[in-house]
């Protein structure tokens, strides 16, 4: 009898990649920024992102025996929400917050929905925007100043804080929202802050991470680093952050400019990237396997998109920053985006 082939069902390629690869090559990847916020903010933030993982982790335990379904929790999905929803809290939180966000984000965010890889938004950036609308006052106030030398809540030198009660006690994209109000803020003073503002020295500050803010997004340096090792292992591609950050920045550099300002419009765009979640958003939560476009194409548009988004809130909106919003207002669009962007078979006739 001569040897034939073996035919047997889909699928016929395989990757060593698997769910729990991935998740806990993502985990590896946010070391240097949970290292950076220690070093920052102090240990407050291990113990928060700590909380919230314990949080995540039982919450998708509980859940999946509920279910009856096999419990999966060494996967390492449930850490990197637990994770990333802490990175979105400032560290003076009270220890329940990231808690209740962390519940919120495995149990509404993934299981109502069938859990991993059905879930049509990101589950950490669903929680926080639960904890945003349940108790505003602690999420989107009581940052803490950097315990670093010199530093200030803004980035902008502290010789400036005889301008500006700004300096000190608002974060840089809180800063960049009051001088676009030109009631607040003389414009002699909007001048000398913006001056300051895109100076080498305060995007220097912006860049290694000493200002206030969340604890996993202040510090570019150290998200840079994560997102590079992803890139290495080919966790993530350049499309959705390249085509969201470029976004921002040229969308800035036409419309950013603070009215009736000196403005280095340049500069400001660069300061816009640094400032805020963006870089922890574009290479961390808008890349999630699940929640974003399949195409090449897709990623682009998908990209585009929450850039366009993210400066339609810091600019126009009552929120300095738009980033959490617009990424899950983009989740809501991938199933069309992919609809539009799915290649046609080869051979098929266009109708």
């Amino acid at each position: 009898m001569s040897k034939g082939y073996v035919v047997s069902a889909s699928p016929h390629l395989h990757d060593r990649n698997s769910v729990a690869h991935v998740m806990w090559q993502v985990v590896i990847a946010l070391l240097p920024a949970m290292a950076a916020a220690i070093f920052i903010f102090g240990i407050n933030s291990l113990f928060l992102t700590i909380y919230g993982v314990i949080a995540a982790v039982v919450t998708e335990a509980v859940i999946q025996k509920l279910r009856k379904k096999p419990i999966a929790v060494a996967d390492g999905s449930a850490v990197v929400t637990g994770i990333l929803l802490a990175f979105n809290l400032n560290v003076a939180s009270p220890w329940w917050l990231p808690v209740v966000g962390s519940v919120f984000a495995i149990a509404i965010g993934k299981h109502v929905f069938g859990g991993l890889g059905h879930n049509p938004l990101n589950p950490a950036l669903l929680g926080r925007a639960f904890l945003v609308a349940s108790w505003p006052s602690l999420t989107t106030s009581r940052f803490t100043v950097p315990k670093l030398a010199e530093a200030t809540m803004s980035g902008i030198s502290n010789s400036m804080s005889k301008l500006s009660p700004l300096v000190t006690e608002a974060t840089p994209l809180a800063v960049v929202k009051t001088l676009r109000d030109t009631t607040m803020v003389s414009r002699d003073v909007a001048d000398k802050l913006i001056t300051h503002m895109t100076s080498g020295e305060t995007l220097s500050n912006l860049f290694w991470g000493n200002i206030g803010g969340v604890i996993g997004e202040v510090s570019a340096a150290a998200i840079l680093i994560g997102a590079a090792y992803l890139a290495w292992k080919r966790i993530i591609e350049w499309r959705i952050p390249v085509s969201y950050i470029g976004t921002v920045f040229v969308l800035i550099l036409i419309f950013g400019g603070i009215p009736g300002a000196d403005n280095n419009t340049v500069m400001l765009a660069v300061y816009h990237i640094l400032a805020g979640g963006l870089m922890l958003g574009a290479f961390f939560m808008a890349t999630d396997m699940v929640t974003s476009p399949v195409t090449k194409k897709g990623r682009l548009i998908f990209g585009c998109g929450c850039g366009v988004l993210t400066v339609v809130i810091r600019l126009v909106g009552g929120y300095p920053e738009g980033v959490s919003y617009s990424i899950l207002l983009m989740n809501i669009a991938v199933p069309l985006i992919d609809r539009f962007t799915t290649p046609k078979p080869f051979g098929e006739v266009k109708k």
